[in-house]
């Protein structure tokens, strides 16, 4: 993720925000953290943090570029994949325990973690079977008794599970993600 020193300046000054559009980006922040692995109807949530679908996606950009969620988008590429956000994740999985309180889903967490992990060297897509898709390999996040059902008819694919020390085959321990960095 790329440092924007002046994007406060910006936003502020040319985006028209003030201390109620904070408000509303708390919200919206919070609605994130609380979601299962987030998928935005755009229209459903501007009525819920009383905006328009116009500013919505605007302000999922703007927190995008500040550092606050991430995007993630499909393989569509053109004109087609342009502003298509299939999912959206906090940046990091300790802001949803700040936001969200107890009631942080956990499944979100681990995707977050991942999300979070892989997009420093890689470009992270939604993949059409499983949860992530990096260079033509495809990932599948969940618990220690995650199964391979979402993935047995893929080659390249990975289950990446939490509360396990070690992997075997194609089955990755989710904390070995952290050491990407």
């Amino acid at each position: 993720m790329q440092f924007y020193p002046n994007f406060c300046t910006f936003t502020v000054q040319y985006a028209n925000m003030n201390a109620s559009t904070g408000r509303k980006l708390k919200k919206l922040l919070s609605i994130v953290a609380m979601s299962v692995p987030f998928k935005p109807v755009m229209d459903k949530i501007s009525k819920m943090v009383n905006v328009s679908r116009n500013d919505l996606t605007d302000y999922f950009l703007y927190m995008e570029h500040a550092g606050m969620v991430a995007l993630l988008r499909d393989t569509t590429n053109g004109i087609m994949g342009l502003g298509k956000v299939k999912k959206v994740y906090l940046d990091n999985p300790n802001l949803a325990y700040v936001l969200g309180e107890e009631a942080s889903n956990i499944g979100n967490i681990r995707e977050t973690f991942f999300l979070n992990q892989m997009r420093v060297h890689n470009r992270v897509l939604l993949s059409k079977k499983s949860d992530f898709e990096i260079d033509g390999l495809t990932f599948e996040i969940g618990g220690k008794n995650k199964g391979q059902k979402q993935i047995e008819n893929i080659a390249n694919g990975f289950v990446v599970k939490d509360d396990i020390e070690y992997g075997s085959g194609n089955v990755i321990p989710i904390w070995m993600f952290g050491l990407n960095y």
